[in-house]
């Protein structure tokens, strides 16, 4: 699975090979954590590095190959680096002796398509300075700030500068830590939380959304209970007080709902996690349309980590059986983990499923599911189209809508 690092604020470095990336990187980290050389393309594939940046916190700097990149493989390298783009919260454009063409150009409107911010710094000025007249050019036509700097010879001042832009400009969206739950309960409330011990549960430990969910929970001065699903009936009769909120995993959602007086809001991880990071409202749009499926319809299953699959698994195993089962429809199923390619193009799918997306960026899960978005192809999550299919998704949505019950008038 991947690491919890993935959530921080992704800050990308991009420009020709050779122009000094990974000194840039070196220079802002004060300390030699990425290779440098003068030998263009050193760096290949897109390499992160989690580093602290004073007024920020911990970021993920992610180097990417030269844009300027040549041959067969040079250009697998430079779809790898625009592939990285969508990963990328904020954008840091290298260029050296004055230097703007196509490639630059060309990277400028893939920023633009994907809403990211970015600055100039015009690196190796100790060699080449940036002339007033490139620095004027650039300000103008692109509405964005260009900095002069020299990585091998950077000096607090220099560096304070270009921290200075990334606090300007890093969006308020990958900064925020928006609650998961805690605009859902009040000081000394409880939550009890319902989380199987199954043979997916990971060995000694309880699965990141658990842990998140119970780090939010005290945050916000509640009281988290923890149980397994067989506790839930002997341990709701003698609680005292009723929790204020039930959240469950999704896979014992029906156990769950049974187990759960009526009075007492009920909701899952997965639903959490995708009204926290996710697109909540078109998953509010689209989980609807399960219903809709038809015999042959192919449906996209996005998990946005890897792991090691097991018998049951939820997304690959359990999902489909209980899609199939409520639809009664004979469905094709897709799964893709990670931030891998799509095996088809996105059409060619009638709805999209995607994990709660713990494990990645609130940018990145967005992105990950644009391309259905803008075709109008319905998305969902697992909890919401789990709760769905097993007719409790009116239930476990309605913590969040209060005041618009409407909305959630599906089944």
């Amino acid at each position: 699975m991947a690491k919890g690092r993935e959530t921080k604020p992704h800050i990308g470095i991009f420009g020709r090979r050779n122009n000094g990336k990974s000194s840039l990187i070196n220079a802002l980290a004060g300390q030699d954590i990425a290779i440098v050389s003068d030998v263009a393309g050193t760096t290949t594939d897109p390499v992160k590095k989690s580093i602290e940046i004073h007024g920020l916190g911990p970021v993920i700097m992610v180097d990417t190959a030269g844009i300027d990149d040549t041959g067969e493989l040079g250009q697998k390298r430079i779809a790898k680096t625009q592939a990285a783009l969508k990963t990328i919260d904020l954008a840091i454009l290298v260029v050296t002796a004055n230097t703007w063409d196509d490639p630059e150009e060309k990277l400028v409107d893939r920023f633009r398509e994907n809403d990211i911010p970015f600055f100039v710094v015009h690196n190796k000025s100790d060699i080449i300075p940036a002339n007033p007249e490139f620095i004027g050019r650039i300000r103008t036509v692109y509405e964005t700030t260009v900095t002069d700097f020299s990585a091998a010879f950077a000096d607090s001042r220099q560096v304070e500068t270009l921290v200075e832009l990334m606090r300007r400009l890093m969006p308020e969206s990958a900064l925020l830590k928006k609650t998961i739950i805690g605009d859902l309960i009040s000081y000394g409330d409880v939550v009890l939380l319902i989380t199987p011990i199954d043979i997916e549960a990971p060995e000694g430990r309880l699965i990141l959304p658990q842990v998140q969910v119970i780090r939010d929970v005290l945050d916000h001065d509640g009281i988290a209970v923890v149980v397994k699903e067989r506790e839930v009936d002997a341990f709701i009769k003698r609680m005292n007080p009723k929790p204020a909120l039930v959240v469950t995993d999704s896979q014992v959602f029906l156990k769950a709902d049974a187990s759960i007086p009526k009075d007492i809001p009920l909701t899952s991880f997965s639903i959490l996690l995708a009204r926290q990071k996710g697109d909540f409202e078109n998953y509010l749009k689209g989980t609807p349309k399960l219903a809709d499926l038809n015999d042959g319809d192919r449906v996209l299953i996005l998990e946005s980590c890897t792991h090691h699959v097991s018998c049951d698994d939820i997304g690959r195993m359990k999902v489909p059986r209980w899609l199939s089962n409520f639809t009664g429809k004979k469905l094709e199923y897709d799964v893709v983990a990670g931030l891998s390619s799509l095996p088809r193009d996105i059409s060619d799918y009638a709805i999209v499923i995607q994990c709660g997306g713990c494990v990645i960026t609130r940018k990145q899960l967005i992105n990950r599911l644009k391309p259905a978005v803008d075709a109008g192809i319905p998305v969902t999550n697992y909890g919401m189209a789990i709760a769905f299919v097993h007719g409790i998704y009116n239930r476990a949505v309605a913590p969040f809508l209060k005041g618009k019950e409407s909305e959630v008038d599906y089944l």
